[in-house]
């Protein structure tokens, strides 16, 4: 049923901060800006990042997802129906009419919206424009949660919207896909409900590398990488929001999935989550103020190991 990753949208206590902040880090540009929301995209689709101002707790509001080519909201209504998911009607933005917005069973949004190709179908550096920057990502990625039930979520994303597994590290962390790209959403079995993080796909390493330059010039650092995953094979870097509590990864090279792929088992080791040998922080699942600082002051690096 689901195709593709449209956008996130996430809950900002000032859009224009949040808006001058994502343009400014990640090269996004603002298609459309009120005090109440911004869009923001990263070529030229429509949008990939809604922001939000709301009073509640920074974070995702939703995913949205397209779907495939060919589906219609009907068609998303009746399998909703069938699995016995409730659903509410939603605007969508620009233009693109109705979607149907739904929880998961751990509360996380999902608004599912009909597909709508681009009316250019060239890519951008085929073009001659003057809209885009010289540095942006390539497009929206994939989003990952925390959870204290995977199996539950798996359930209901491949039962009811047509996801289906593509890999899993040990029993407590899965990655899923919908079109060819390795995974378009992962969860992670820690204990707790929390968004971890968006990711945004960048052409190369060469161009990560310049990003990271570039965060690095506004005080911003890698909580987790430069690396590889050698489950979904790309090269990624972390990159803490703390102003709406996740991360970004910013990732290139990830895996395409063969028409016959079946879902592989990892082991729960160093090397799944990091072909070159790193793990992360413990903060890395942590979105408090003290992790913050424990990073930020990079204790966990300073730390005396006591060798035998």
């Amino acid at each position: 049923m689901i195709g593709f990753l449209h956008h996130v949208a996430i809950r900002v206590a000032d859009v224009r901060d949040a808006a001058e902040r994502w343009t400014t880090l990640f090269g996004l540009s603002v298609r459309e800006e009120t005090p109440e929301r911004a869009l923001l995209r990263c070529a030229y689709e429509d949008f990939c990042l809604e922001l939000r101002r709301s009073d509640a707790a920074p974070g995702v509001e939703h995913a949205a997802y397209e779907l495939r080519a060919g589906a219609r909201l009907d068609d998303a209504r009746a399998r909703l129906r069938a699995h016995g998911i409730p659903w509410r009607e939603v605007d969508v933005p620009m233009g693109r009419g109705t979607g149907l917005g739904v929880e998961d069973p751990d509360g996380n949004g999902v608004l599912i919206i009909e597909r709508r190709p681009p009316e250019d179908r060239r890519p951008a550096v085929a073009r001659r424009s003057s809209e885009l920057g010289p540095f942006h990502p390539r497009k929206l990625g994939h989003v990952n949660y925390l959870t204290a039930d995977v199996g539950r979520q798996v359930d209901f994303y491949t039962r009811a919207l047509g996801f289906e597994v593509t890999d899993w590290i040990g029993d407590g962390a899965v990655w899923l896909h919908v079109n060819r790209d390795h995974h378009v959403l992962a969860f992670l079995d820690k204990g707790v409900e929390h968004i971890h993080h968006v990711a945004f796909e960048f052409v190369d390493f060469g161009e990560i590398r310049v990003l990271l330059d570039h965060l690095g010039q506004h005080g911003r650092w890698c909580t987790w990488g430069p690396g590889r995953h050698a489950m979904a094979q790309n090269l990624f870097a972390y990159v803490r929001m703390w102003e709406e509590e996740h991360f970004v990864e910013c990732f290139c090279d990830l895996e395409q999935l063969d028409a016959d792929h079946e879902p592989r088992q990892f082991p729960d080791d160093v090397r799944s989550s990091n072909a070159w040998g790193q793990l992360p922080p413990r903060t890395y699942f942590r979105f408090d103020a003290a992790a913050i600082e424990a990073e930020r002051e990079q204790r966990h690096a300073l730390q005396d190991v006591v060798m035998p």
